[in-house]
């Protein structure tokens, strides 16, 4: 048995339905400008150029949502409704088609991010890091196995104090599931319990202390929380 100095951080994990084991989740890769319609609100290309990747860390994850503390050194909070992938088994340089398999499940999950210290970041050519990787940033509902369903492909929605301030459908994505993680599977030797957020359609805004957000992908378990 190995001793520390300190007591290791618990290990992160997220519920499954109908299953009484839980998922432990590894890291969290999230895909950005991956619908044509937010690209082009962002002054990006739609086209197929190749994703890019930025990641949150573990410790990120808010499992189930409930109440999540408005982040400091911010005015300027905004929410981000996606797809997560969840992987079961892992690889690097994979195919499209084998990286399908890999999936164990799939999640609704919110990107929260610092839109003004990503500006900023933005404009000095820095790291995004501090404006996406911060805590209670990665709010994710329970996992459906991908055994149980087909692929989703229907409509994603995130609505805030019951007004609608996002909606779009899988199917729009410029990146398929599949080959989003394929593409990271060339950056990263992917391993079971990575988590991929695919990407936001438009209408990101911000949100204030006391906003009740749902999120919603047709056929999974919504995500719900409320910003304190």
């Amino acid at each position: 048995m190995t001793d520390y100095l300190f007591a290791p951080p618990e290990r992160v994990s997220l519920p499954v339905v109908g299953r009484t084991e839980r998922f432990p989740v590894r890291r969290l890769l999230c895909v950005g400008r991956n619908y044509a319609a937010h690209a082009r609100a962002l002054r990006g290309d739609p086209a197929r150029e190749a994703p890019f990747f930025f990641a949150k860390p573990a410790d990120a994850l808010v499992p189930e949502g409930g109440e999540i503390p408005y982040p400091s050194a911010t005015r300027d909070l905004h929410h981000e409704v996606e797809l997560v992938v969840a992987l079961g088994r892992g690889g690097v340089d994979v195919d499209p088609l084998d990286a399908d398999r890999m999936i164990f499940g799939w999640a609704v999950g919110v990107d929260l991010t610092r839109r003004d210290l990503q500006a900023e970041a933005k404009a000095q050519g820095r790291p995004w890091d501090a404006a996406k990787g911060f805590e209670f940033s990665a709010p994710v509902g329970p996992l459906t196995p991908a055994a149980d369903m087909e692929p989703p492909e229907g409509a994603l929605r995130l609505s805030v104090n019951g007004e609608v301030r996002q909606h779009g459908r899988i199917g729009d994505m410029i990146w398929s599931p599949g080959e989003v993680v394929a593409q990271a599977s060339r950056l990263w030797r992917l391993a079971p319990g990575d988590l991929i957020f695919t990407g936001t359609p438009e209408g990101v805004g911000p949100l204030a202390r006391g906003d009740r957000v749902e999120a919603v992908v047709e056929g999974l378990t919504p995500l719900r929380f409320t910003v304190v």
